[in-house]
């Protein structure tokens, strides 16, 4: 009885009891750090590419690689699917990262993979998806007319460099 009237009083009092534990926010649970990434990101934006780290580096080279792929002059639904592609990336080699980390991705009591595995695939899946649909054919860029006037006019049509004619 006197506990339970300690534990009313407490509660009538606008205090809460609280059994004890790790203070909140300390990660001691965490099990990998996707979901803290994935937060970032969709808070962020693109505007976590900051190029102070390698792999920000890493990722805008990257970026800069799929544009000049894609003909360097993308539209705006191909920079959304681009972008896309670049959080997905970033997220996969994260998991990447984490699950070569690990002693083993058999949990042995259920006999099956760990799930991070299947979360894996699953951004695989979708960074493929991105992939095809920017296309896999590298387009050059279209030369200007200016461009194609101001080239050097001494290389011959035909490729012959001699300049020999011959019959």
């Amino acid at each position: 009885m006197e506990t339970e009237s300690a534990t009313q009083a407490a509660n009538d009092s606008g205090k809460s009891y609280h059994a004890g534990g790790a203070p909140k926010g300390n990660g001691n649970a965490q099990k990998h750090g996707l979901s803290p990434l994935k937060r970032a990101v969709n808070t962020l934006g693109n505007r976590f590419l900051d190029k102070r780290t390698m792999a920000s580096k890493a990722l805008v080279q990257w970026r800069e690689d799929l544009i000049r792929d894609l003909g360097g002059d993308v539209s705006t639904q191909q920079d959304a699917i681009i972008s896309l592609a670049i959080k997905t990336k970033l997220l996969l080699d994260s998991v990447d990262v984490w699950l070569l980390q690990q002693p083993t991705l058999i949990i042995k009591r259920k006999k099956a993979i760990i799930p991070a595995v299947q979360q894996r695939q699953v951004l695989a899946d979708a960074l493929a998806r991105y992939m095809s649909m920017l296309g896999l054919a590298r387009k050059s860029k279209l030369a200007t007319l200016s461009e194609i006037l101001s080239r050097d006019d001494d290389k011959p049509a035909d490729g012959n460099s001699t300049g020999d004619e011959q019959s």
